[in-house]
């Protein structure tokens, strides 16, 4: 997989905050379908409650001539 120019700044960001990345990348299956998503990570909000979880794909939008087009693409929006 090759990692975004922004992975580390990412990484780096979610662990000053607190955060612990568990996954990098972050492997998952979902109805058959297998995934790859660059971050995962975890942060204990208390000790007598579970983790809080989150996945982070990380994108950048900047050898395109237009952004908004890369970021549609990115979301997987229907043209």
């Amino acid at each position: 997989m090759a990692r975004d120019r922004f992975h580390q700044i990412v990484k780096t960001a979610l662990i000053k905050d607190g955060w612990t990345v568990t996954h990098d990348p972050l492997q998952l299956k979902v109805g058959g379908v297998d995934m790859e998503i660059d971050l995962g990570a975890e942060r204990l909000l208390a000790a007598e409650r579970e983790g809080t979880r989150i996945a982070v794909e990380v994108k950048s939008f900047l050898a395109s001539a237009s952004a908004i087009s890369e970021f549609h693409t990115a979301l997987g929006a229907v043209h």
